[in-house]
């Protein structure tokens, strides 16, 4: 199984100067990071996509390249493109790009987001939501598996026998995974095309989401698909420390975000109880000691079959120093735990 981080390149907020911290010092940390975790084994490293201020990324493949040429052997993906509002060309030439400065390493993670401040900056409607992203993906899929592309839909333009360059290594062919939150159709689509899977598992109880993987699984198999070759990823929060007041006082980035997310969706404030909740073995925080986020990582082994999992590490902006601690025990303590178990 491999073992992967994933970050948004989160922002903190100074209450006493009303600004979120400077995205440039921000991106250069997450480049050291990134390269950090290519020298202690971590498999994949997702940069997501995000448009606001309390982000520092907009433009995953940008990072993505800079930690290519600073790395060597972990895959870079992004996490997620949002493919809706994306140009689906442009995403193949990018991260096709991307495969060659690597050497083959880059992956695409589509997906239509949780957050929908793209749509109206680049000039989509949300009424073509769910359409958007069906004929997008489906240009993609195409453009990724075929030389000479022809191809039409309502919401683009057609293609008539073109071909998009650089091609990508492997025959031209990227691998992209079916991002999603748990909406079925979203799932039955990603099995019928044979496309790997990333669930996101961020509240609640893991175990909930064993009857939507089943069913992967199963629709996986009914269309065809070489088994063999299913690949099944989770995205979950995630935190390692050695030291209990680093954990107990992560709780306070991990609010801060929830809380500011929160306001303009209408939750309730997060409480103290919701963070120990998702710590317990049952919940879907994998924030704790090496130990303690190895066994929840073996235990969605177990229960789901995944082939690879995602740490999302960077929630609420933790300070540079702790977050490269997290990344050296998830890579030192962590994967050999799993391996082992």
């Amino acid at each position: 199984m491999e073992l992967g981080i994933g970050m948004f390149g989160d922002l903190a907020f100074d209450q006493s100067t009303g600004k979120y911290r400077d995205a440039g010092i921000k991106i250069h940390e997450i480049l050291e990071q990134v390269k950090f975790m290519d020298e202690v084994g971590i498999d994949v490293f997702a940069m997501g996509e995000h448009h606001r201020a309390d982000y520092a990324v907009s433009s995953p493949e940008m990072v993505l390249a800079a930690a290519a040429s600073i790395t060597k052997n972990i895959k870079l993906a992004s996490g997620v493109t949002v493919l809706s509002s994306s140009e689906p060309v442009k995403v193949y030439e990018d991260f096709s790009t991307l495969d060659l400065i690597s050497n083959g390493r880059a992956e695409i993670f589509v997906g239509r987001g949780s957050f929908i401040e793209s749509f109206p900056l680049y000039g989509y409607s949300l009424n073509d939501y769910e359409q958007l992203f069906d004929e997008k993906l489906e240009l993609l899929l195409k453009i990724n598996s075929e030389e000479n592309v022809s191809w039409s839909g309502k919401l683009r333009a057609p293609m008539q026998n073109q071909t998009v360059y650089p091609r990508a290594k492997n025959d031209g062919k990227l691998s992209i995974w079916r991002a999603v939150g748990g909406t079925p159709q979203s799932v039955l689509s990603a099995a019928q095309l044979g496309m790997p899977l990333v669930v996101a598992i961020i509240g609640g109880m893991p175990i909930q989401f064993k009857n939507l993987i089943e069913f992967y699984k199963q629709e996986y198999q009914k269309a065809g698909h070489d088994m063999s070759k299913m690949q099944i990823a989770i995205h979950s929060h995630t935190f390692v420390s050695d030291d209990q007041s680093v954990v107990d006082g992560y709780f306070h980035n991990y609010k801060s975000q929830m809380d500011r997310i929160g306001s303009s969706r209408g939750w309730a404030p997060y409480t103290q109880m919701q963070y120990d909740g998702g710590r317990s073995k049952d919940g879907a925080l994998f924030i704790g000691s090496p130990a303690e986020v190895a066994d929840k990582i073996a235990y969605m082994k177990e229960i789901f079959g995944i082939t690879r999992f995602i740490g999302h590490m960077d929630i609420g902006d933790p300070a540079h120093d702790i977050m490269m601690k997290s990344i050296e025990l998830f890579g030192k303590e962590v994967k050999p735990l799993v391996q082992n178990l």
